[in-house]
Formats: structure tokens, sequence, C-alpha cells
């Protein structure tokens, strides 16, 4: 599994995460607020499913040029 989520994405992803799980745990947003723990964990592992799909790459790795910019097809 290759990584594909850079530094500023991945540490918005971690903070967002966090903040959702605490609203929600106390109570401040109802239960939706949980889903806080999928930018948490995508953050945390640097590997995000969707990105793989549309060939997204926040992250510098071999090519870095971002999401949407051929990443997926310039790099191989």
């Amino acid at each position: 599994m290759t990584q594909n989520v850079g530094g500023l994405d991945r540490v918005l992803r971690i903070v967002v995460g966090l903040v959702l799980i605490a609203l929600a745990a106390t109570g401040t947003v109802g239960a939706w607020g949980y889903i806080g723990v999928v930018p948490l964990l995508t953050g945390l592992i640097r590997y995000c499913p969707a990105y793989s799909i549309f060939g997204c790459k926040t992250g510098g790795g071999s090519c870095g040029t971002g999401c949407g910019t051929g990443c997926k097809t310039d790099c191989k």
C-alpha cells in the first residue's frame, strides 16, 4: 500500500477527525460526528482509498505532482 496523503493533508485530516470525534463524544453534534474516524485513520496511515481510485496524491513520493494532475499515468 503506497502512501498517497502528504504532510499538510495528513495534519488537516487528523485535526478534523479528532475535532469531530470530540464534538460527538461531548454531545455537541449528533452521532454523525463519529464519522471523524475516517479522516483520522486515513491521516494516521497516510493512505486514502478514494485518492487511489481517482489517481490523486498529495505527498511527495515518486512524482509529487499533486491531485488531479495526471500523476497516475505520468509516474509509471
